[in-house]
C-alpha cells in the first residue's frame, strides 16, 4: 500500500476576511484570522458572517480556515467562548488555534484544535503532552533550533508548525507580562503595549551606562526563506506567516514569496505534495524587504547569533535609494543609485523616504511631490511635505532609504494574481444532444448533458476550433483547462448559447464534486486514562486564569496550581519576561565572550544590570544553564488597584477525594 505523501502548509495571516480572500488568492494553504472575540489582537476581530464568507471561498481550493481564540479566559468568558466556537464551527471553520487548557474541559464541537504559541512548546515533553489531550497541530517556540524542533518532531505524531516570517516578539510567547505590570494591559489578552520596543539605558550593578537609549529588547524580524529545506528536513509542516495587524499589500506580497519558494521545494522533492489545489500567476515579482521590516534573522533556529537585535530604532527604515545631492530652501535633491529604480519612475508623490541623523536617530520625511532633474533620471528634487528647517542633519552625501513606496502599493492595490486548478475536458455525442464531462487535478469529475440541435458544419475545421475554445472558455472560474478532447461523430456546428450551459452547468457540478469530496478535518481522541502533566506545580507563568484551566491541569495530576498573572496575586519582584535573548550577550559582555578580555569581567560582574526608560526600572538576571534571561519587575500600583473581574478562588494543592 501506498502512504500519503506528507503535506506542506503555507498558512498566512488575515486581519480582515477580504485579506483572507487574497491570502488564498496568492497561494495561502490555510488563513488564521481573528473571531468576534478573544482573537489575542484586540484590534483584528471579524463577524462570524465575515469568516464564513472567507470559509466559502478558501473551500474551494480545498484551503483551510483557521480561527484564533488564543486568549487566556476568564469564568464570565468561558460561556460566551464555547457559544462563539459553535458559531465558527457552524460557519465550516477547519480549526481552533487555543492557548487557555479550559477550552479542553468543556462542550465544544468536533472541531480540531491546534495549539497557539502562546502555549510556549519547547520541549518534547510538552509537546507530546499536548498530543496526548487532543491537540492535532502545535506552533513550537520560535526560539527553537533545528535539533530541538526534529527532536519534538521524531517523539511525536502531531503536525510541527513553525513561523517562518515577520516580527518577532523578544520574549517566549505567552511568558511575558511586562505590558500588564506596567500598563493592565496583557499580552496574554491581546492587548500588548510592546515595551520591548522602547528605548533603554542599560546600567551595571556601579550604575554605569553600558548602552545609551537603545532598544535593546527589539529583534529584527523574523525571515526564514533560506531555511525551509532545513525546517522540512527537521519535521515542519505548516510555514506560518506572522502578520494579524498587517494590510493587504503585506500578505499578498509574503504569501507570493513563500509560495514561490515553497513551489520549488515541491518540485525538488515529490515525496512531498501540497496542501490545497491550485496553481498561482502573480502580476508582480514579490519582494519581501519592501514591506515594513526591522531587518532579518532567521532567529535561534541555526544557533545564537549576535546580530538579531534591531537595537538602534524598531521603525522600517525601507530600501537604500540614494544620497542626498543638494539641498535648497524648500526642496533637497536625491542621486538615485540603483538602475532598476530609476528606470521604474524613481520617486514618487507621496513616497516615504527616512535617512540616520548623526545620532543614529531617524528621520521621517514624506513626498509632497518630487520631478527628474536632467534627462538621466538620476537627480530627483524632493518637496517635502513639511519645512527643510525641521529636517534635522539633512545635507548632501547623506544616505537616503525608502520605505513606502507609493507605485508598490499601488501595483498591490490592484488584481496581483490569479489561482486556477487544472481541469481536462472531454465532449461527447449523446442522442439528443451533448455531454461534458470535466475532470480536475485532484481527481474529482463534473458532468453535464444539454439537449441542442447539431448541425453538420460548413468548414470542419473552424468547427473544431470553435468548439475547443467554447469548452474551454473558462475565464470567470476557478478552473484552467489543460486538454480539451472531442469525441463526436463529427465537428458539429452547436449555438453557442447551448455550450455556455452545458460548460456552466459541467462547472458547478465538478465544484460540487469538489466540495462533496472535500474531508472536513476532526478533533484528535485525548489519551484515557489522563496523561500527567510533565510537571506537578505550575506557578504563575502557566497563565491558569480559570477555574476550567483549573481542573484541566489537576485532571493530568498536577498537584500546585498558582494562578495567572493577570490574576494580581504576584505582588513583589517576579519575572515580567523570560526570553532566550540575551542582552549581555548582545553587547559582548557575556563571560563567555569576556573571558581573557582585559577590563570587560569587570564590567561583566557589576550585575545585575538595569533597564532604565523614564520612570520604568527592569532589572536583568541571567540564568546561564538554559541560556535564558529574566527581566525582573512588579506590578505598578495603579494596576494592583484594578480588580480583575471575576476572580477565581485557586487552591495550592490538589483536594483529595
Amino acid at each position: 500500500m501506498t502512504l500519503p505523501r506528507p503535506h506542506l502548509e503555507l498558512l498566512a495571516p488575515a486581519r480582515t476576511a477580504d485579506i483572507g480572500i487574497e491570502a488564498v488568492n496568492h497561494g495561502a494553504d490555510a488563513v488564521y484570522i481573528g473571531g468576534p472575540s478573544f482573537g489575542a489582537r484586540s484590534n483584528a476581530s471579524n463577524e462570524v458572517s465575515d469568516i464564513a464568507r472567507l470559509v466559502q471561498h478558501a473551500h474551494r481550493y480545498h484551503a483551510k480556515v483557521f480561527p484564533t481564540l488564543n486568549t487566556i479566559l476568564r469564568d464570565d468568558e468561558l460561556e460566551p467562548a464555547r457559544k462563539m466556537i459553535w458559531e465558527l464551527y457552524d460557519a465550516g471553520a477547519d480549526a481552533l488555534i487555543v492557548q487557555d487548557m479550559a477550552l479542553l474541559e468543556m462542550d465544544l464541537p468536533p472541531i480540531q484544535l491546534h495549539a497557539s504559541t502562546q502555549t510556549d512548546i519547547r520541549t518534547v515533553e510538552k509537546a507530546r503532552f499536548l498530543q496526548d489531550v487532543g491537540f492535532s497541530q502545535i506552533v513550537l517556540a520560535r526560539e527553537l533550533t533545528l535539533e530541538q524542533i526534529k527532536a519534538i518532531s521524531d517523539a511525536t505524531d502531531v503536525a510541527i508548525e513553525f513561523f517562518v516570517h515577520g516580527a518577532l516578539c523578544v520574549a517566549y510567547s505567552g511568558q511575558c507580562f511586562i505590558s500588564h505590570a506596567h500598563t493592565g494591559r496583557s499580552a496574554n489578552r491581546g492587548d500588548c503595549s510592546q515595551a520591548c520596543r522602547l528605548p533603554y539605558n542599560v546600567l551595571d550593578g556601579t550604575g554605569q551606562v553600558v548602552a545609551f537609549e537603545q532598544h535593546v529588547l527589539s529583534m529584527k524580524d523574523n525571515d526564514q526563506s533560506a531555511n525551509l529545506n532545513a525546517l522540512i528536513d527537521a519535521g515542519v509542516r505548516s510555514f506560518k506567516i506572522e502578520g494579524r495587524y498587517k494590510d493587504m499589500g503585506y500578505v499578498k506580497n509574503l504569501t507570493a514569496h513563500y509560495r514561490l519558494l515553497l513551489d520549488e521545494v515541491l518540485e525538488q522533492r515529490p515525496e512531498l505534495a501540497r496542501a490545497s489545489s491550485g496553481e498561482c500567476t502573480f502580476y508582480f515579482q514579490p519582494e519581501p524587504d519592501r514591506n515594513f521590516n526591522r531587518g532579518s534573522t532567521d532567529y535561534f533556529v541555526n544557533g545564537r547569533k549576535e546580530d538579531i537585535g534591531a537595537f538602534e530604532s524598531p521603525k522600517h527604515l525601507g530600501l537604500p535609494l540614494g544620497e542626498v545631492a543638494k539641498v535648497g530652501d524648500t526642496w533637497f535633491d536625491v542621486a538615485i543609485d540603483d538602475v532598476a529604480t530609476r528606470e521604474a519612475g524613481g520617486i514618487h508623490n507621496g513616497d516615504g523616504l527616512n535617512y540616520l541623523t548623526l545620532t543614529k536617530d531617524v528621520v521621517g520625511v514624506q513626498v509632497n511631490t518630487a520631478e527628474p532633474i536632467g534627462k538621466s533620471g538620476r537627480i530627483w528634487r524632493v518637496h517635502p511635505n513639511e519645512g527643510i528647517e525641521a529636517l534635522k542633519d539633512l545635507q548632501p552625501g547623506l544616505a537616503i532609504n525608502r520605505n513606502r513606496d507609493r507605485a508598490w502599493e499601488n501595483l498591490l492595490g490592484k488584481k496581483s494574481s490569479d489561482r486556477r486548478i487544472g481541469m481536462w475536458a472531454a465532449l461527447s455525442d449523446t442522442a439528443d444532444g451533448l455531454a461534458l464531462q470535466l475532470s480536475d487535478d485532484d481527481g474529482f469529475v463534473g458532468e453535464a448533458q444539454v439537449v441542442c440541435d447539431k448541425q453538420a458544419p460548413q468548414d470542419a475545421e473552424r468547427a473544431e476550433a470553435t468548439l475547443r475554445e467554447q469548452v474551454g472558455k473558462l475565464g470567470t472560474t476557478i478552473f484552467e483547462p489543460r486538454e480539451v478532447t472531442l469525441s463526436l461523430a463529427q465537428p458539429w456546428f452547436v449555438p453557442a448559447s447551448a455550450l455556455k450551459a452545458l460548460r456552466r452547468d459541467a462547472v458547478v457540478a465538478l465544484e460540487a464534486a469538489r466540495e462533496a469530496g472535500r474531508e472536513r478535518l476532526q478533533r484528535a481522541a485525548a489519551v484515557e486514562p489522563p496523561v500527567a502533566y510533565p510537571e506537578d506545580a505550575l506557578s504563575y507563568l502557566a497563565n491558569v486564569f480559570n477555574h476550567k484551566a483549573r481542573d484541566f491541569y489537576a485532571k493530568h495530576g498536577v498537584k500546585v496550581i498558582e494562578p495567572a498573572y493577570e490574576s494580581h496575586e504576584e505582588l513583589g519582584e517576579v519575572s515580567l519576561m523570560i526570553t532566550k535573548h540575551c542582552v549581555r550577550f548582545s553587547l559582548s559582555l557575556c563571560p563567555k565572550q569576556a573571558k581573557g578580555v582585559q577590563g570587560v569581567q569587570g564590567q561583566v560582574k557589576a550585575e545585575p544590570l538595569q533597564l532604565i526608560n523614564g520612570k520604568e526600572k527592569l532589572t536583568l538576571r541571567f540564568d546561564c544553564k538554559p541560556c535564558e534571561m529574566h527581566v525582573v519587575g512588579k506590578m505598578k500600583k495603579s494596576v494592583l488597584n484594578q480588580v480583575p473581574a471575576a476572580p477565581v478562588q485557586f487552591y495550592k494543592t490538589r483536594p483529595t477525594a
